[in-house]
């Protein structure tokens, strides 16, 4: 389904015809691995009276990449971003480094990623004029030349807050997980995913040229719909979904987040007897085989042919 034409398979995953042969190149060491970019997505929860539910967008068909997959906002980090002082409320960015394992000016570069791709992505910016309170309105002319400035990188998200004199309310956001762009990828990513609540006041919107829709779902609804092959999702996606089904509320998802496991999942792929095996470490699910010798047909559902993306932003 790379351009949105077929129905996805079993499972909802979307399996890219080229990866049975880089898989088989970087088995066999003629693939050198490309660096990953750091990245960020946030899973942003409201309350509704049937629970939680989570703001998704769907890829537009059109795209090469994961046409018609849902994901939610997020984005490559800007290395700008570790340069300048950012008004900041919340844990520290030492606090920061330490849990997402990386310097204080990575972890600023991060976590001002995740709340700009939000605002990007969404329309929704978790920041206020001061440490304590959020802004309560982001559709105006003014704020939208600001968003389509931060998308097309003429402005950096800290010259934005500086500008604003925002603070960045880092209080609001939970580290949730951690997914790396397989190795066999020409375009990888190192993407921490996030979650938050949509702030008081605040509305979502399509902001984002690279979807069709969005949509408010319950994670156990988008995953149900995902197990049913009516959604295309990516591996972290439907991972991230189903960790997100044991909680009541968008206030015990975020007090969870502390608590949660950020090592890097990583895929690993390996030749036995004639095939390659991927799989991802503590995620079964997703464990292929591809079958030697033979075209991979990514909209055959009985063809394990290829694994889906877990890399990008989602």
């Amino acid at each position: 389904m790379p351009n949105g034409q077929q129905q996805p398979p079993a499972g909802g995953q979307w399996y890219p015809p080229e990866w049975p042969d880089r898989i088989r190149a970087l088995a066999d060491g003629s693939l050198t691995p490309v660096r990953p970019r750091l990245a960020a997505t946030v899973m942003l929860l409201r309350d509704t009276p049937d629970g939680p539910v989570v703001h998704m967008l769907r890829r537009r068909a059109s795209m090469a990449f994961a046409g018609g997959a849902y994901a939610y906002p997020g984005g490559g980090v800007d290395p700008r971003d570790e340069e300048h002082h950012v008004g900041w409320a919340g844990p520290s960015q030492a606090d920061w480094a330490a849990r997402l394992g990386t310097d204080a000016r990575t972890a600023q570069a991060i976590v001002c990623g995740a709340v700009r791709e939000t605002f990007e992505e969404a329309g929704v910016l978790l920041a206020g004029p001061t440490a304590d309170t959020v802004v309560g309105d982001t559709t105006g002319d003014d704020w939208e030349a600001d968003r389509q400035a931060l998308v097309a990188r003429e402005l950096s998200f800290a010259d934005f807050l500086e500008r604003r004199g925002l603070w960045l309310r880092s209080d609001l956001l939970g580290a949730w997980a951690r997914w790396i762009t397989p190795e066999f990828e020409p375009r990888r990513y190192d993407t921490w995913f996030f979650v938050a609540a949509l702030p008081e006041g605040q509305r979502t919107r399509n902001a984002s040229t690279e979807a069709d829709r969005t949509v408010w779902i319950r994670p156990a609804d988008a995953a149900d719909g995902y197990d049913k092959g009516e959604l295309l999702m990516m591996p972290p996606t439907i991972s991230t979904l189903r960790s997100l089904e044991a909680y009541g509320s968008a206030a015990d998802a975020l007090a969870a987040a502390g608590a949660q496991e950020l090592a890097p999942v990583l895929a690993q792929a390996a030749l036995e007897g004639g095939e390659v095996v991927l799989s991802w470490p503590g995620h079964d699910e997703f464990t292929k085989r591809v079958r030697l010798g033979r075209a991979a047909d990514p909209a055959d559902p009985a063809d394990p042919a290829d694994p889906a993306d877990p890399g990008g932003p989602a």
